[in-house]
């Protein structure tokens, strides 16, 4: 059936930002005093994104086909290492398990230059700490 694979993804995507936004964004976001942004101010805009596209994938799904299973595999299996990751910041830190998340998935993708390498293992999660950390003042897992 054309559009099912959308219909579903579109109505996880509504879900996942109705969620975001009415349950985790308020319960699970600090409010801090001073700063020019509110810390949920991001995480809404994103929630909203999310939940505005899942509903129109699932008004309008494409005419495409479903891809095959070997690919759902391999995104399921993405996944699962990015929550893997996620999980294990939580516990030792992003400072520790970026880079090597960061290099598990390169290599998985079948990137082999060394400067790509070089940078998405040690240059991206450095920017990602300055900013965060320097740049806006807050705190990372």
């Amino acid at each position: 059936m054309v559009g099912l694979g959308d219909r579903i993804s579109g109505t996880f995507f509504l879900l996942l930002g109705l969620t975001m936004y009415l349950y985790v964004n308020p319960n699970y976001i600090e409010t801090v005093d001073g700063g020019n942004i509110s810390p949920s101010t991001f995480p809404n805009i994103l929630a909203i994104v999310l939940a505005v596209c899942g509903a129109l994938l699932l008004y309008k799904p494409t005419a495409q086909q479903t891809p095959d299973i070997r690919s759902i595999a391999i995104t399921t299996l993405y996944v699962l290492l990015l929550c893997i990751g996620l999980y294990a910041m939580s516990k030792v830190g992003f400072e520790y398990v970026a880079p090597i998340l960061a290099l598990v998935i390169m290599l998985a993708i079948g990137e082999r230059r060394s400067l790509w390498l070089a940078i998405g293992v040690i240059g991206i999660p450095v920017l990602i700490w300055f900013l965060v950390t320097i740049a806006l003042g807050r705190a990372l897992p």
